[in-house]
Protein backbone atom coordinates (compact mmCIF):
# COMPACT_ATOMS: atom_id res chain seq x y z
CA UNK A 1 0.00 0.00 0.00
CA UNK A 2 1.17 3.61 -0.30
CA UNK A 3 0.46 6.79 1.78
CA UNK A 4 0.38 10.34 0.76
CA UNK A 5 2.74 12.83 3.15
CA UNK A 6 1.04 15.18 4.97
CA UNK A 7 -0.09 18.77 3.43
CA UNK A 8 2.36 20.90 4.99
CA UNK A 9 5.53 20.54 7.27
CA UNK A 10 8.23 22.37 9.06
CA UNK A 11 11.52 21.94 10.62
CA UNK A 12 11.78 20.03 13.41
CA UNK A 13 15.14 21.34 14.40
CA UNK A 14 16.66 18.27 15.09
CA UNK A 15 18.69 16.17 12.65
CA UNK A 16 17.54 12.74 13.42
CA UNK A 17 13.73 13.69 12.67
CA UNK A 18 14.20 15.89 10.02
CA UNK A 19 10.93 17.66 9.09
CA UNK A 20 7.80 17.07 10.94
CA UNK A 21 3.93 17.59 10.02
CA UNK A 22 3.23 21.60 10.93
CA UNK A 23 0.99 20.78 13.57
CA UNK A 24 3.10 18.24 15.01
CA UNK A 25 4.90 19.13 18.36
CA UNK A 26 8.17 18.34 19.14
CA UNK A 27 9.23 18.15 22.81
CA UNK A 28 12.10 17.49 24.86
CA UNK A 29 11.91 14.18 26.05
CA UNK A 30 11.97 15.16 29.71
CA UNK A 31 8.82 16.67 29.37
CA UNK A 32 7.30 13.76 28.08
CA UNK A 33 9.40 11.04 30.48
CA UNK A 34 10.87 11.50 33.67
CA UNK A 35 13.21 8.70 35.29
CA UNK A 36 11.30 6.75 37.90
CA UNK A 37 13.93 6.38 40.78
CA UNK A 38 12.60 4.33 43.41
CA UNK A 39 14.47 1.46 45.07
CA UNK A 40 12.96 -1.74 44.53
CA UNK A 41 11.38 -3.70 47.79
CA UNK A 42 11.44 -7.05 49.26
CA UNK A 43 8.32 -8.44 47.69
CA UNK A 44 9.24 -6.77 44.09
CA UNK A 45 9.13 -9.89 41.58
CA UNK A 46 12.65 -9.80 39.38
CA UNK A 47 12.33 -8.31 35.85
CA UNK A 48 14.41 -8.80 32.64
CA UNK A 49 14.77 -6.46 29.98
CA UNK A 50 15.03 -8.17 26.52
CA UNK A 51 14.59 -6.97 22.72
CA UNK A 52 12.86 -10.08 22.48
CA UNK A 53 9.92 -10.07 24.52
CA UNK A 54 10.18 -6.80 26.05
CA UNK A 55 10.29 -6.10 30.25
CA UNK A 56 9.46 -9.23 31.38
CA UNK A 57 9.27 -11.46 34.46
CA UNK A 58 13.19 -13.34 34.83
CA UNK A 59 11.05 -16.55 35.50
CA UNK A 60 9.13 -16.07 32.38
CA UNK A 61 11.71 -15.43 29.89
CA UNK A 62 13.76 -17.84 31.24
CA UNK A 63 10.99 -20.49 30.34
CA UNK A 64 10.43 -18.90 26.59
CA UNK A 65 14.36 -19.30 26.09
CA UNK A 66 14.87 -22.49 27.57
CA UNK A 67 17.28 -21.35 30.46
CA UNK A 68 17.68 -22.14 34.14
CA UNK A 69 16.71 -19.02 36.18
CA UNK A 70 19.45 -17.17 37.82
CA UNK A 71 19.15 -16.42 41.21
CA UNK A 72 19.41 -12.80 42.33
CA UNK A 73 22.65 -12.23 44.91
CA UNK A 74 22.00 -8.28 44.78
CA UNK A 75 20.51 -6.75 47.50
CA UNK A 76 17.19 -5.62 46.67
CA UNK A 77 18.29 -1.81 47.91
CA UNK A 78 20.07 -1.67 44.95
CA UNK A 79 17.55 -3.01 42.66
CA UNK A 80 15.12 -0.27 41.00
CA UNK A 81 11.40 -0.18 40.59
CA UNK A 82 9.40 -0.72 37.33
CA UNK A 83 5.73 -0.34 37.19
CA UNK A 84 3.73 -1.87 34.27
CA UNK A 85 3.82 0.80 31.04
CA UNK A 86 7.14 2.40 31.86
CA UNK A 87 9.29 2.26 28.96
CA UNK A 88 13.09 0.81 30.31
CA UNK A 89 16.35 2.21 28.77
CA UNK A 90 18.65 -1.19 29.26
CA UNK A 91 21.99 -2.59 28.52
CA UNK A 92 20.91 -3.24 25.08
CA UNK A 93 19.01 -0.22 24.10
CA UNK A 94 22.29 1.15 22.41
CA UNK A 95 21.61 -1.59 20.14
CA UNK A 96 17.92 -2.07 19.98
CA UNK A 97 15.97 1.11 21.59
CA UNK A 98 13.99 1.21 24.92
CA UNK A 99 11.76 -1.92 26.07
CA UNK A 100 8.35 -1.91 27.17
CA UNK A 101 7.62 -2.87 30.80
CA UNK A 102 4.20 -5.12 30.94
CA UNK A 103 5.12 -5.98 34.19
CA UNK A 104 5.44 -4.17 37.52
CA UNK A 105 8.32 -5.70 39.45
CA UNK A 106 12.57 -4.95 39.91
CA UNK A 107 15.09 -4.21 37.13
CA UNK A 108 18.92 -4.19 38.19
CA UNK A 109 20.06 -1.04 38.90
CA UNK A 110 21.94 -1.03 35.57
CA UNK A 111 18.19 0.04 33.80
CA UNK A 112 16.53 3.23 33.74
CA UNK A 113 12.58 2.86 33.96
CA UNK A 114 10.81 6.03 32.82
CA UNK A 115 7.48 6.98 32.96
CA UNK A 116 5.13 9.43 31.42
CA UNK A 117 4.66 12.45 32.91
CA UNK A 118 1.82 13.74 30.46
CA UNK A 119 -0.87 11.56 28.62
CA UNK A 120 0.52 9.33 25.59
CA UNK A 121 -0.51 6.20 23.94
CA UNK A 122 2.26 3.83 24.88
CA UNK A 123 1.77 2.07 21.28
CA UNK A 124 2.77 5.28 19.16
CA UNK A 125 6.18 5.09 21.98
CA UNK A 126 6.80 1.41 21.39
CA UNK A 127 7.27 2.09 18.10
CA UNK A 128 9.16 5.11 18.25
CA UNK A 129 11.67 3.78 20.47
CA UNK A 130 12.30 1.08 18.48
CA UNK A 131 12.52 2.65 15.41
CA UNK A 132 15.69 2.97 13.28
CA UNK A 133 16.08 7.36 13.25
CA UNK A 134 15.82 6.97 17.10
CA UNK A 135 18.22 4.27 18.01
CA UNK A 136 20.50 6.40 15.85
CA UNK A 137 20.03 9.20 17.44
CA UNK A 138 20.34 7.60 21.01
CA UNK A 139 23.81 6.06 20.12
CA UNK A 140 24.96 9.58 18.85
CA UNK A 141 24.59 10.37 22.29
CA UNK A 142 26.86 8.14 23.95
CA UNK A 143 30.79 7.10 23.43
CA UNK A 144 29.21 3.80 24.25
CA UNK A 145 31.48 1.86 21.77
CA UNK A 146 34.68 3.65 22.84
CA UNK A 147 34.84 3.92 26.77
CA UNK A 148 31.60 1.05 27.75
CA UNK A 149 29.67 3.31 29.60
CA UNK A 150 25.84 1.91 29.77
CA UNK A 151 23.38 4.42 28.45
CA UNK A 152 21.40 6.72 30.82
CA UNK A 153 18.76 9.07 31.58
CA UNK A 154 21.35 12.00 30.47
CA UNK A 155 21.61 10.55 27.47
CA UNK A 156 17.94 10.23 26.61
CA UNK A 157 17.38 13.63 27.68
CA UNK A 158 19.48 15.03 24.88
CA UNK A 159 16.71 13.85 22.73
CA UNK A 160 13.80 15.93 21.54
CA UNK A 161 10.66 13.81 20.43
CA UNK A 162 7.78 13.82 17.67
CA UNK A 163 4.40 14.24 19.65
CA UNK A 164 1.60 14.16 17.74
CA UNK A 165 -2.08 14.82 18.90
CA UNK A 166 -2.86 11.91 21.48
CA UNK A 167 -5.39 10.76 18.74
CA UNK A 168 -3.23 10.92 16.20
CA UNK A 169 -1.10 9.31 18.35
CA UNK A 170 -3.32 6.23 18.95
CA UNK A 171 -4.11 6.26 15.36
CA UNK A 172 -0.42 5.52 14.08
CA UNK A 173 0.14 3.06 17.08
CA UNK A 174 -3.01 0.87 16.00
CA UNK A 175 -2.24 0.98 12.32
CA UNK A 176 1.78 -0.03 13.14
CA UNK A 177 0.47 -3.05 15.80
CA UNK A 178 -2.01 -4.19 12.53
CA UNK A 179 0.62 -3.81 9.90
CA UNK A 180 3.07 -5.17 11.92
CA UNK A 181 1.46 -8.24 13.12
CA UNK A 182 0.63 -8.61 9.34
CA UNK A 183 3.96 -8.39 8.28
CA UNK A 184 5.30 -10.87 11.03
CA UNK A 185 2.84 -13.21 10.28
CA UNK A 186 3.97 -13.25 7.00
CA UNK A 187 7.79 -13.72 8.22
CA UNK A 188 6.31 -16.80 10.42
CA UNK A 189 5.14 -18.45 7.20
CA UNK A 190 8.32 -18.42 6.03
CA UNK A 191 9.98 -19.88 8.97
CA UNK A 192 7.50 -22.60 9.47
CA UNK A 193 7.88 -23.27 5.97
CA UNK A 194 11.77 -23.73 6.65
CA UNK A 195 10.76 -26.21 9.44
CA UNK A 196 8.64 -28.13 7.48
CA UNK A 197 11.10 -29.27 4.88
CA UNK A 198 13.60 -29.87 7.87
CA UNK A 199 11.38 -32.20 9.28
CA UNK A 200 11.24 -33.98 5.85
CA UNK A 201 14.43 -33.79 5.80
CA UNK A 202 14.67 -35.66 9.29
CA UNK A 203 11.99 -38.00 9.00
CA UNK A 204 13.54 -39.69 5.48
CA UNK A 205 16.81 -39.66 7.56
CA UNK A 206 15.40 -41.11 10.85
CA UNK A 207 13.15 -44.03 9.12
CA UNK A 208 16.05 -44.89 6.91
CA UNK A 209 18.14 -45.86 10.65
CA UNK A 210 15.37 -48.21 11.98
CA UNK A 211 15.74 -50.36 8.82
CA UNK A 212 16.96 -53.83 11.41
CA UNK A 213 18.17 -55.27 7.66
CA UNK A 214 20.76 -52.83 7.46
CA UNK A 215 24.43 -53.86 8.94
CA UNK A 216 25.80 -51.55 11.67
CA UNK A 217 29.00 -49.68 10.59
CA UNK A 218 31.35 -46.91 12.65
CA UNK A 219 30.91 -43.39 11.72
CA UNK A 220 34.52 -43.39 10.88
CA UNK A 221 34.01 -46.15 8.63
CA UNK A 222 31.52 -43.29 6.34
CA UNK A 223 33.41 -40.29 6.67
CA UNK A 224 36.54 -38.68 6.64
CA UNK A 225 37.81 -35.78 8.87
CA UNK A 226 38.69 -32.82 6.45
CA UNK A 227 41.95 -30.88 7.34
CA UNK A 228 42.84 -27.95 4.83
CA UNK A 229 45.03 -25.87 7.20
CA UNK A 230 45.50 -22.06 6.28
CA UNK A 231 49.03 -20.59 6.13
CA UNK A 232 47.68 -16.60 7.02
CA UNK A 233 50.01 -14.05 5.10
CA UNK A 234 49.90 -10.61 6.47
CA UNK A 235 47.74 -8.72 4.28
CA UNK A 236 45.66 -10.94 3.21
CA UNK A 237 41.91 -10.62 5.05
CA UNK A 238 40.25 -14.38 6.52
CA UNK A 239 36.35 -14.69 6.97
CA UNK A 240 35.98 -16.99 9.35
CA UNK A 241 32.05 -18.84 10.14
CA UNK A 242 30.51 -20.15 13.40
CA UNK A 243 27.80 -22.82 13.54
CA UNK A 244 24.54 -22.12 15.50
CA UNK A 245 22.70 -24.33 17.54
CA UNK A 246 19.28 -26.03 16.95
CA UNK A 247 19.85 -26.70 13.47
CA UNK A 248 19.93 -22.93 12.28
CA UNK A 249 22.82 -23.66 9.99
CA UNK A 250 26.07 -21.26 9.73
CA UNK A 251 26.89 -17.22 10.14
CA UNK A 252 29.44 -15.21 9.00
CA UNK A 253 32.11 -13.58 11.01
CA UNK A 254 33.33 -10.43 10.24
CA UNK A 255 36.63 -10.38 7.82
CA UNK A 256 39.60 -9.85 9.82
CA UNK A 257 43.33 -9.30 9.14
CA UNK A 258 46.52 -12.06 10.39
CA UNK A 259 47.07 -10.27 13.32
CA UNK A 260 43.26 -10.13 14.90
CA UNK A 261 42.93 -13.65 13.91
CA UNK A 262 43.98 -14.74 17.20
CA UNK A 263 45.93 -18.39 18.56
CA UNK A 264 43.78 -20.46 16.73
CA UNK A 265 44.56 -22.79 13.95
CA UNK A 266 42.18 -22.18 10.87
CA UNK A 267 41.28 -24.12 7.98
CA UNK A 268 39.85 -23.87 4.45
CA UNK A 269 36.26 -24.58 4.12
CA UNK A 270 34.64 -25.68 0.58
CA UNK A 271 30.82 -26.12 -0.37
CA UNK A 272 29.62 -29.34 0.85
CA UNK A 273 31.69 -29.57 4.02
CA UNK A 274 29.80 -30.61 7.37
CA UNK A 275 30.99 -28.72 9.78
CA UNK A 276 30.79 -29.32 13.80
CA UNK A 277 30.71 -27.22 16.47
CA UNK A 278 33.25 -28.60 19.06
CA UNK A 279 31.71 -26.71 22.20
CA UNK A 280 27.79 -26.70 21.26
CA UNK A 281 27.46 -30.02 19.09
CA UNK A 282 25.24 -31.52 21.86
CA UNK A 283 22.97 -28.74 20.87
CA UNK A 284 22.49 -29.51 17.39
CA UNK A 285 25.44 -27.11 15.83
CA UNK A 286 25.72 -28.99 12.97
CA UNK A 287 25.37 -27.59 9.42
CA UNK A 288 26.26 -27.99 5.98
CA UNK A 289 28.60 -25.20 4.11
CA UNK A 290 27.22 -23.94 0.90
CA UNK A 291 28.09 -22.01 -2.29
CA UNK A 292 28.77 -18.76 0.18
CA UNK A 293 31.02 -20.29 2.34
CA UNK A 294 33.55 -21.58 -0.11
CA UNK A 295 36.52 -20.36 0.76
CA UNK A 296 36.46 -19.13 4.47
CA UNK A 297 37.88 -20.84 7.17
CA UNK A 298 37.04 -22.43 10.48
CA UNK A 299 39.02 -22.55 14.00
CA UNK A 300 40.29 -25.92 14.77
CA UNK A 301 37.30 -26.17 17.41
CA UNK A 302 35.25 -27.24 14.29
CA UNK A 303 35.66 -30.23 13.03
CA UNK A 304 35.25 -30.70 8.96
CA UNK A 305 33.68 -33.98 7.80
CA UNK A 306 33.16 -35.36 4.55
CA UNK A 307 31.09 -38.72 3.25
CA UNK A 308 33.56 -41.54 1.86
CA UNK A 309 32.98 -41.86 -1.40
CA UNK A 310 30.96 -44.58 -2.43
CA UNK A 311 29.58 -45.58 1.19
CA UNK A 312 27.76 -42.38 2.68
CA UNK A 313 26.97 -38.99 1.39
CA UNK A 314 28.27 -36.19 3.13
CA UNK A 315 24.42 -34.61 3.07
CA UNK A 316 22.94 -37.98 4.77
CA UNK A 317 25.40 -37.39 8.25
CA UNK A 318 24.73 -34.34 7.91
CA UNK A 319 20.95 -34.94 7.84
CA UNK A 320 21.48 -38.18 10.33
CA UNK A 321 22.92 -35.94 12.81
CA UNK A 322 19.95 -33.57 13.13
CA UNK A 323 17.26 -36.58 13.81
CA UNK A 324 16.55 -37.16 17.38
CA UNK A 325 18.76 -40.33 16.75
CA UNK A 326 21.52 -37.75 15.79
CA UNK A 327 21.26 -35.97 19.10
CA UNK A 328 21.70 -38.85 20.79
CA UNK A 329 24.83 -39.41 19.30
CA UNK A 330 26.46 -36.22 19.80
CA UNK A 331 25.09 -35.75 23.19
CA UNK A 332 27.02 -39.25 23.98
CA UNK A 333 30.29 -38.02 23.01
CA UNK A 334 30.34 -34.19 24.70
CA UNK A 335 31.08 -34.90 28.14
CA UNK A 336 32.10 -31.94 29.88
CA UNK A 337 31.47 -29.49 32.99
CA UNK A 338 28.09 -28.35 34.24
CA UNK A 339 26.40 -25.78 32.06
CA UNK A 340 27.01 -25.17 28.42
CA UNK A 341 30.93 -26.15 28.92
CA UNK A 342 30.72 -29.48 27.20
CA UNK A 343 33.34 -29.94 24.35
CA UNK A 344 33.04 -33.03 21.75
CA UNK A 345 35.18 -35.88 21.70
CA UNK A 346 35.51 -36.66 18.10
CA UNK A 347 37.16 -40.19 18.49
CA UNK A 348 34.43 -41.03 20.78
CA UNK A 349 31.57 -39.93 17.96
CA UNK A 350 33.57 -41.72 15.11
CA UNK A 351 33.13 -44.62 16.85
CA UNK A 352 29.45 -44.88 16.84
CA UNK A 353 27.75 -47.26 15.28
CA UNK A 354 25.13 -46.32 12.33
CA UNK A 355 22.87 -47.81 9.27
CA UNK A 356 24.00 -46.94 6.02
CA UNK A 357 20.77 -46.84 3.81
CA UNK A 358 20.98 -47.17 -0.07
CA UNK A 359 22.19 -45.16 -2.19
CA UNK A 360 18.85 -44.37 -4.03
CA UNK A 361 17.62 -43.53 -0.41
CA UNK A 362 20.53 -41.19 0.21
CA UNK A 363 20.09 -39.94 -2.96
CA UNK A 364 16.88 -39.01 -1.77
CA UNK A 365 18.01 -36.98 1.67
CA UNK A 366 20.71 -35.21 -0.98
CA UNK A 367 18.01 -33.65 -3.23
CA UNK A 368 15.84 -32.64 -0.37
CA UNK A 369 18.91 -30.96 1.76
CA UNK A 370 20.00 -29.45 -1.82
CA UNK A 371 16.04 -28.34 -1.98
CA UNK A 372 16.28 -27.11 1.42
CA UNK A 373 18.88 -24.97 1.18
CA UNK A 374 17.19 -23.01 -2.32
CA UNK A 375 14.35 -22.49 -0.01
CA UNK A 376 15.95 -21.62 2.65
CA UNK A 377 18.03 -18.94 0.49
CA UNK A 378 14.63 -17.54 -0.99
CA UNK A 379 12.78 -17.52 2.63
CA UNK A 380 15.79 -15.88 3.96
CA UNK A 381 16.01 -12.83 1.13
CA UNK A 382 12.07 -12.57 1.29
CA UNK A 383 12.35 -12.53 5.24
CA UNK A 384 14.85 -10.07 5.07
CA UNK A 385 12.78 -7.84 2.64
CA UNK A 386 9.67 -7.73 4.92
CA UNK A 387 11.97 -6.87 7.97
CA UNK A 388 13.30 -3.87 5.66
CA UNK A 389 9.66 -3.03 5.15
CA UNK A 390 8.82 -3.62 8.71
CA UNK A 391 11.50 -0.99 9.49
CA UNK A 392 10.88 1.77 6.89
CA UNK A 393 6.97 1.43 7.75
CA UNK A 394 7.67 2.21 11.61
CA UNK A 395 10.15 5.01 10.43
CA UNK A 396 8.25 6.56 8.35
CA UNK A 397 4.60 6.61 10.76
CA UNK A 398 6.42 8.16 13.90
CA UNK A 399 8.32 10.74 12.22
CA UNK A 400 5.28 11.60 10.16
CA UNK A 401 6.91 11.09 6.80
CA UNK A 402 3.23 9.32 5.62
CA UNK A 403 -0.02 10.38 6.66
CA UNK A 404 -2.08 7.45 7.90
CA UNK A 405 -4.60 9.16 9.75
CA UNK A 406 -7.59 8.43 7.34
CA UNK A 407 -6.44 4.94 8.27
CA UNK A 408 -9.12 2.07 9.09
CA UNK A 409 -9.03 -1.72 10.45
CA UNK A 410 -10.02 -3.61 8.09
CA UNK A 411 -13.58 -4.98 9.15
CA UNK A 412 -11.65 -8.58 9.55
CA UNK A 413 -9.64 -7.09 11.97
Amino acid sequence: MTFSSYPEYKSSGHEWVDKVPSHWHIFRSKNIFSERNVKAIESDEQLTASQKYGVIPQRLFSELEDQKVVQVILGRDILKKAEVNDFVISMRSFQGGLEFCSYSGAVSSAYVPLFANREIDNRFFKHLFKSAPFISALQNTSNLVRDGQALRYNNFVQLSLPFPSLSEQRTIGAFLDYEIAHINSLIKEQQHLIELIKEKRRGIALSALSDQNLPLVRLDHAVDVVSRPVKQREGETYSAIGVFNRDRGLFHKESKEMHDMGDSDFFWIKSGDLIISGQFAWEGAVALAGNDEEGMVVSHRYPVLRGKQGIAETEFVYALLTTKHGDFLLNESSRGAAGRNRPLNLSALLKEKIRIPSKEIQQQVCALVRYEAEVLAECRQQIGLLQERRSALISAAVTGKIDVRGWQPPASA
